[in-house]
Parts: structure tokens; C-alpha cells; sequence
């Protein structure tokens, strides 16, 4: 058994916490408020999982302290937004040498780094491992078969975080390539705004198909281009998650774009899905990473104009199915 401590009581970090105390593991789950910490203690209920009551030897707190210390791992579940700032809590309490695993996707605007990095840059003796893959909440929690990849730098604590949350249920794989599971789990968040602004707008499966398909040319090609392995982005951090957030009716990052492309504002979108859309967090930083590798973006440059430079869902599309012609591929294979 071993002791786990989970950063972050939201719809992910409560699943995880479920999922490794169905394990048999010493489980702590962190809440930023006291006052959800409370109401998790209270009824043992996450309003954003309703109808799902949490074992009873999980414990909530909202001290960083208690939830910190001597912790086997910690398990990083906040939004991305937050990583940097609940890491410097965390630190104080934290050895040398601290295992940790980030499960929240995204780039940092102002650093261009992914989650990983961020740790690593806040505390440099942090051994460090993520945890991805098309993975929602509401179906980990109901013990519905879930699929993912643990990957870090460090084998060992790659094969760690496997035996930690393996089961019947929750299958894990192993990688050594965080680089690759990582842009792809925050560029198909930005890829699967642009799905849900399809849907928003009445086009069909030609459309979202296409969506996807070039979408995965983008997520590999930068990702290629920032040294991660392109056979990731084919696996499951790549198109699988990409395929379950465009299509999931679980997926904030579908319905937010969704939203868009039946008129509503970006404001007005996030607000009533209720949860962040991390999509719309890495959207300029995706951005910025293309620009820095010269690695052309054009749906991701779309979704983009459509956030924050007054473009429209439909014209962005104009925009896209006009673009100069030219091969799906580098090489066509002609002489």
C-alpha cells in the first residue's frame, strides 16, 4: 500500500483519488477551499460527480501541510493554470527527491512549458511522471474500462505509477517520451475546440472528420518539432484523446466551442460549462511553440482568431477550406 496525495478535488482529481483508494492505497485529497474540503468531508460527494459517494478512508483537507507530507506520491490534478502556483505550496513540505505526477494538460502562456517543466522548474530534485490519455472523469469513476499512459524520463517511476493505478478497469501503459504525451494532451484540447465549433455551427462528419484528421498533422508536427517521438502522437496521448474530447459529450472543451459556434462569446461559453476549458489556456501558447519552431499551425491559428481576435466560427472556417492548395503530404511520391 502505499501513500498518495492528490493536489486538486475536482472532477479528475476526485476520480483518481476513487480509483487508487479502490487500489488499496493511503489516499489524502487536497482541495484549494476549506469549504469544499468540508463539504467532501461531509458528504462524501463531488458536485461535479453526483450520484457517486467517495470511501469513506479518503481524507480531505485543505492544508497543504497535512496533505503534503510524506506523501509516496503526489499526484498533481489541479488546472494547468494552477500547477506552478500549488507547487510552490507543496515545496515546503516536500523532500528532495519527491515523486510526482502531473495528470492536468496544458502549456504555460508565459514560459511555453509543459506541465513537467513547470514542476521540474519549481522544484529541480522533483522526480517527475505524467499520467494521460482518454481518461473522463464521470466514466473512471463508474468503473467503466479507461485506457492511459504513464510516462517519465525515470523508468522506475514510469513502472511505479503503472502499479499504483492499474486494475481491471483502468489499464496503464508505459513511455519514456513525456515531451510527446504531453503536447498531445494539451494540443487536443485547442483541436478539439475548433470540433466543437463545427457542431456549433450544424456541419456534419465530413467536417469533424477532417477536424481531427488535420488536427493530428498539427499535434505531430510540433511535436516532432519540440523532440518528442511522432509514433506518440498516433498512440493514445495523441489521436486517442484527441478523438474522445472532439466526439465525448463529457468533453468541457467540445461544448465550449460548441457554444462559440452557435454565437456566444468566449466569456459566455466558459461560463456555463462550468469548468475550466483548458483549450482556451494553451491555444496562444500552441501558438507561440509553432511560431518559435516554424511549424505551420493553420486550424490552431484559427481557433486562436476566433478566441481573442474577434473572428467568427464561420469565417475562421472560410478561412481554413480556402487556404492555397497543395499535397496532403510532403511528398506526394511523383518523379
Amino acid at each position: 500500500m502505499a501513500k498518495v496525495t492528490v493536489l486538486g478535488a475536482g472532477s479528475w482529481g476526485t476520480a483518481l483519488s476513487y480509483r487508487l483508494c479502490k487500489n488499496g492505497h493511503s489516499v489524502t485529497l487536497w482541495a484549494h477551499r476549506e469549504e469544499q474540503a468540508e463539504s467532501l468531508r461531509n458528504t462524501r460527494e463531488n458536485d461535479k460527480l453526483p450520484g457517486v459517494f467517495l470511501p469513506e478512508n479518503i481524507r480531505f483537507t485543505s492544508h497543504m501541510e497535512e496533505a503534503a507530507s510524506g506523501a509516496d506520491l503526489i499526484v498533481m490534478a489541479v488546472p494547468s493554470t494552477a500547477t506552478r502556483e500549488t507547487m510552490e505550496k507543496a515545496k515546503p513540505f516536500l523532500p528532495a527527491g519527491q515523486r510526482v505526477c502531473v495528470v492536468s494538460k496544458g502549456i504555460e502562456e508565459a514560459t511555453l512549458m509543459v506541465q513537467t517543466e513547470i514542476i521540474e522548474d519549481v522544484m529541480p530534485s522533483a522526480l517527475t511522471a505524467v499520467l494521460s490519455g482518454p481518461s473522463h472523469a464521470e466514466e473512471v469513476i463508474a468503473d467503466m474500462p479507461t485506457v492511459v499512459v504513464a510516462g517519465s524520463a525515470d523508468r522506475f517511476l514510469a513502472l511505479f505509477v503503472q502499479e499504483l493505478f492499474m486494475s481491471p478497469v483502468f489499464r496503464v501503459y508505459v513511455s519514456s517520451d513525456v515531451k510527446g504525451i504531453e503536447l498531445g494532451g494539451s494540443l487536443k484540447n485547442v483541436i478539439a475546440l475548433a470540433a466543437g465549433m463545427s457542431d456549433g455551427l450544424g456541419f456534419g462528419d465530413n467536417a469533424k472528420a477532417a477536424l481531427i484528421t488535420r488536427g493530428v498533422s498539427e499535434m505531430s508536427g510540433l511535436a516532432t518539432a519540440c523532440g518528442a517521438n511522432p509514433a506518440t502522437l498516433s498512440g493514445l496521448t495523441g489521436i486517442g484523446d484527441l478523438i474522445v474530447t472532439c466526439e465525448s459529450r463529457h468533453s468541457r472543451n467540445r461544448k465550449a466551442g460548441m457554444l462559440i459556434g452557435q454565437g456566444k462569446s468566449m466569456t459566455d461559453a466558459m461560463a456555463e460549462v462550468k469548468m475550466v476549458v483548458e483549450g482556451v489556456y494553451s491555444a496562444k501558447a500552441a501558438l507561440a511553440l509553432g511560431q518559435k519552431y516554424e511549424v505551420p499551425l493553420p486550424i490552431i491559428e484559427a481557433v486562436n482568431g476566433v478566441l481573442f481576435e474577434s473572428l467568427s466560427a464561420r469565417d475562421a472556417v472560410s478561412e481554413l477550406m480556402n487556404r492555397e492548395r497543395k499535397s496532403e503530404f510532403s511528398s506526394v511520391g511523383w518523379d
